[in-house]
């Protein structure tokens, strides 16, 4: 699944300014000697949005610390591969950026990720400041080996209130509703829910939710798991049935394989009230903020939670999308002290924890609801209570699972949404899958 940065408040200049000035002020990182060893080497990726936060969390721990910190950056495509081509030798970051899940897994079974549970019982302060749903997504098998670095992204159904007002109906509390709805705007005209089918990772949104209303999150657990027979039960079936059955239906609309997400075709489809709803992540009120600005100050962008299913084994408050990304330790670094006490105090520091509600973000941590202020409190605030009251907030699956198997499972959606595979086909598919 795509990650954007755009969650929460909207990013300001203004925000984003204070911190760049703050990073200025303070004359940027020490001179150190290039070689490891020698400091805290920091890698993550490139993102306007991160960077200043992370680069003045390394200036506080410069200035409080008898060890430097450097943060090093790379842009996505990038970085994969060159930390995959590293880990495991001394030319490895002490701290490391990665998506938690079937990403930081692959690290922690080969040995080469450092248990944080020792420096966390040592504060437990720290420990229970995170909230646990996103917390969970950084550990493996019951060890916490990542601390969430930034804001939480749950997937979210927006919808169109004028659209809604002048059909005279209200959003849907549950998966029934949504269906008398796909009727009431097809007899309308009006395309029942915008989807980007051009990339698949937008039609995961709708089997990861369907499972885990049907199921439960222990049913994706098992998959994640390589849990022998996991894609063939039948809350699986009845889930991959459903995602068909609203395609063809007339859900997306005739053609929605054709609209794509990041020329922001779906988004205009609800901005313009061509479609009544859409189902994204959070960062969406933010996409609409920038390409549909007219559209969201009008107040006519709705949100609810995803539709319960009746009768369904799992927790209507539960969320999927994506919990944060983390920061985790290199297990055999020589800076192995200093670099789990960057981790570990930066994080849930204050000053972090306010850079990230400066910069746009709702930080993965209890107790900061009254700090989401602004215009856009709202959303940031009902994006922030998600979270908080989720029993748990399931990874995008293209993440949680390795990169071969996340690709082919969203080659796989899309031939499912379209009609070229049957849902015992797409599951035959996906259990091939390795």
């Amino acid at each position: 699944m795509r990650v954007h940065k755009r969650i929460g408040t909207t990013i300001t200049s203004l925000a984003m300014a204070a911190l760049l000035g703050a990073f200025a002020a303070c004359g940027g990182p020490p001179r150190v000697d290039n070689k490891p060893g020698e400091y805290v080497q920091v890698w993550a990726l490139q993102d306007a949005n991160n960077e200043p936060i992370i680069q003045r969390g390394v200036l506080q721990f410069n200035g409080d610390s008898g060890t430097g910190a450097r943060l090093t950056t790379w842009n996505n495509d990038t970085y994969k591969q060159k930390l995959a081509a590293v880990m495991g030798t001394s030319s490895a970051p002490d701290v490391f950026f990665n998506w938690g899940g079937g990403n930081l897994a692959q690290y922690v079974r080969t040995g080469q990720v450092r248990d944080l549970t020792p420096a966390l019982a040592e504060r437990a302060d720290i420990a229970k400041s995170f909230l646990p749903s996103v917390l969970a997504v950084g550990k493996v098998d019951g060890v916490q080996y990542g601390l969430p670095l930034n804001g939480i992204q749950p997937v979210i159904l927006f919808y169109n209130k004028k659209v809604f007002r002048d059909a005279d109906v209200e959003p849907p509390g549950t998966y029934a509703d949504l269906l008398a709805l796909v009727d009431v705007f097809k007899a309308r005209n009006i395309t029942p829910i915008a989807l980007a089918g051009a990339q698949g990772w937008t039609e995961l949104m709708w089997l990861e939710y369907l499972l885990d209303r049907v199921g439960g999150a222990a049913r994706f657990a098992d998959i994640a798991a390589g849990k022998s027979g996991a894609w063939r039960h039948a809350d699986v079936r009845r889930a991959v049935t459903m995602c068909q059955e609203l395609a063809k239906a007339g859900a997306f609309g005739s053609d929605f394989a054709k609209v794509e997400y990041d020329k922001s075709g779906a988004s205009r489809l609800l901005a313009t009230g061509q479609a009544a709803m859409h189902l994204m992540g959070s960062w969406e009120y933010g996409n609409q903020d920038i390409d549909n600005p007219a559209f969201l100050k009008s107040g006519d962008l709705g949100w609810v939670a995803f539709p319960a299913v009746t009768g369904g084994k799992g927790n209507p408050l539960a969320v999927v999308g994506n919990p944060s990304n983390y920061f985790s330790v290199r297990a055999n670094s020589p800076l192995a002290e200093p670099a789990v006490r960057f981790v570990v105090e930066t994080l849930a520091s204050e000053t972090y924890i306010n850079d990230l509600i400066a910069s746009g973000q709702v930080p993965a941590v209890k107790g900061v609801e009254n700090k989401l202020v602004g215009d856009n409190a709202d959303f940031a605030r009902f994006t922030y209570r998600l979270a908080v009251r989720a029993p748990t907030f399931t990874q995008s699956w293209d993440q949680a699972l390795t990169p071969a198997v996340g690709e082919a499972l969203n080659t796989n959606l899309q031939k499912l949404f379209g009609g070229e595979l049957t849902p015992d086909a797409f599951i035959a598919a996906m259990e091939q899958a390795k």
